[in-house]
């Protein structure tokens, strides 16, 4: 991966989302996406199509939690080779609204997240996100597996 797109106006544009993002500026982050631009969740199994679609994802997320995404010490991005950007990021927050039938318990989350982009036109056309949806449902206190408690060596999640 490097460091730096060939394009640098791909680099503003990525900074431009994530503050529009972060702010929940739904008209900000929007213009920044393709027309036809996807978004896949790997964990939850959705996925989401054009501005529409775009707009019913980040809803979802800023209803359910009160999230940023900030890179710390440690995480990387990068351009790779085919022209998209791969990073790692958190999203920090607190756990708002209802999510895949859990009421909203206020708990924080600290949640790590991979997301891979890629460009049209100059915007953002798809990110596909990774992330761990057993650690998430454990930081907003509903456990997918409880037998998980009684291991001798877990970490406190």
């Amino acid at each position: 991966m490097d460091q730096q797109p060939a394009d640098t106006s791909l680099a503003d544009l990525v900074r431009r989302h994530l503050v529009a993002e972060n702010g929940q500026d739904l008209a900000g982050t929007l213009a920044t996406l393709h027309p036809e631009c996807h978004f896949e969740d790997l964990a939850t199994g959705q996925s989401w199509h054009g501005h529409d679609g775009a707009a019913a994802h980040y809803r979802q997320w800023w209803t359910t939690f009160d999230v940023t995404v900030k890179r710390g010490p440690g995480q990387r991005g990068g351009w790779l080779e085919d022209g998209g950007y791969m990073a790692k990021a958190p999203c920090h927050g607190r756990h708002i609204g209802g999510f895949l039938g859990i009421e909203a318990t206020r708990r924080p989350i600290m949640q790590p997240f991979v997301v891979v982009l890629t460009f049209k036109d100059g915007l953002m056309l798809s990110e596909r996100f990774h992330y761990d949806l057993g650690s998430l449902l454990r930081q907003i206190g509903a456990d997918p597996i409880p037998a998980l408690d009684g291991l001798q060596y877990r970490a406190a999640a």
